[in-house]
């Protein structure tokens, strides 16, 4: 009986580091008025966030809203394999918020 439970044991922990390690991120553009200001960036997501737009693009309006931007598109989500063709894009943007 024990050895079952250090088994489950080992599994639960095989299969929580395999979820925690699954990275979500999206680019997004974002605007601030008065003056107009306009920027695209990248940002990491909660595993909570990754599965439409809609819940992505609920993150990121709270997230960059705290300093004065507001969202306007999520462009897309992927995963950490995306990072490099979009950081020269983002600029000071990317993983900032």
């Amino acid at each position: 009986m024990k050895t079952h439970r250090l088994i489950l044991a080992a599994l639960a922990a095989i299969f929580l580091a395999g979820a925690a390690s699954a990275q979500c991120y999206a680019d997004y553009k974002a605007k601030q008025d008065n003056p107009l200001r306009l920027h695209y960036g990248v940002i990491e997501l909660p595993a909570a966030a990754c599965g439409s737009r809609g819940d992505a693009a609920g993150e990121i309006d709270r997230r960059i809203g705290r300093s004065g931007w507001q969202l306007l598109n999520v462009m897309s989500i992927f995963g950490a394999d995306g990072l490099a063709e979009r950081k020269a894009s983002a600029g000071q943007f990317f993983l900032r918020f």
